[in-house]
């Protein structure tokens, strides 16, 4: 099973020195991971700042930094926030199962996913 997926960011993120990285790695997300950002202070005074620590915990490598960090995640332009949010929840939504299925009216066959 994989449990980590490449992503290559929009725009990127420039750190201090002005350097861009784009290139990262998000593994998948553990019920932990979802459930102990509800707690910090800072989502109890804003809950839309929960996606930060979220990402924070998930994204295992952006680039060159030493480390991806709620600042490092406040730091990112919209348009990768809106990208990092929408793989997010790609490789982390149940796929459900498959199947196939036959159009009653023309008898053609195809492949169908189960909402997940």
């Amino acid at each position: 099973m994989q449990t980590e997926f490449a992503f290559s960011l929009p725009r990127g993120y420039v750190d201090g020195g002005g350097q861009v990285h784009r290139e990262g790695v998000m593994r998948l997300a553990t019920a932990l991971d979802e459930i102990t950002p509800l707690s910090d202070p800072r989502v109890q005074a804003n809950e839309a700042y929960l996606v930060v620590l979220l990402l924070a915990r998930v994204i295992t490598r952006l680039g060159a930094l030493p480390a991806v960090t709620p600042a490092v995640i406040e730091g990112l332009f919209s348009a990768d926030m809106a990208y990092l949010q929408e793989f997010y929840r790609r490789i982390n939504a149940w796929e459900g199962e498959g199947g196939q299925v036959v159009c009653p009216q023309c008898g053609h066959a195809f492949e169908v996913e189960s909402p997940g």
